[in-house]
Parts: C-alpha cells; sequence; structure tokens
C-alpha cells in the first residue's frame, strides 16, 4: 500500500482519453486521464460511468441533456445511458470503472 501522487501520473499521461490506472478500489479500477476534444459517443451496458473532474471542465453530454463539471464535481452516467465527455481545453478527471471495461463501453472478456 503506497500513496500515489495524481498530478505525477497525469505529467506522464500524453495523450488525451488514455486513462492510466491509478489504483484498484472493490474490484474497479480508478483511473486518471487527461480531456480534449470530444469522446466517442457510447453507453455501458452492465457499470455505471464515475467522473470526477481534478482540473478545468468537462461536459457529459447525454442525448437528452447537458451536464457540465469543473474541478472538484463528480457526475454518475447511469448504465445504458449513451453518452461522451467533451473538453474545449485540457481538463484532468479520474474515471472509476471495472477492470475490462473498453473504450467504448462494451465489457472485454
Amino acid at each position: 500500500m503506497n500513496s500515489v501522487n495524481l498530478s505525477a501520473v497525469l505529467s506522464s499521461v500524453s495523450e488525451p482519453w488514455q486513462p492510466a490506472t491509478v489504483a484498484r478500489f472493490n474490484g474497479n479500477e480508478v483511473m486518471v486521464a487527461k480531456a480534449m476534444g470530444s469522446y466517442a459517443w457510447h453507453k455501458h451496458e452492465d457499470t455505471d460511468d464515475f467522473f470526477l473532474v481534478l482540473k478545468g471542465n468537462i461536459t457529459i453530454e447525454m442525448r437528452d441533456r447537458s451536464v457540465s463539471l469543473g474541478a472538484g464535481e463528480i457526475f454518475v452516467v447511469p448504465r445504458g445511458v449513451e453518452h461522451r465527455p467533451v473538453a474545449t481545453e485540457e481538463a484532468h478527471f479520474i474515471l472509476i470503472e471495472p477492470p475490462g471495461t473498453a473504450k467504448d463501453g462494451t465489457t472485454l472478456v
């Protein structure tokens, strides 16, 4: 058990939307990532999608509404809801998902 310096991990992340796992929690992966631009529309059939913004602003677009998040704010996209995160400027965030969740929302076998 060691502490994790999120700033140090994020400084090593060079591409947006490429999460780096920093911990495991109750069977889930805790990841940090950078956001820039729009991510693809997708949904997770079997799991909710947890976002915690650390720096900047991210908008979670859903087909019927959008939720804007700033640093220190969280949002959970319920399972089965089609969504895409969008950042007009670089933002940093924490994402929590079960291991094996593909970037398009499907579960890898």
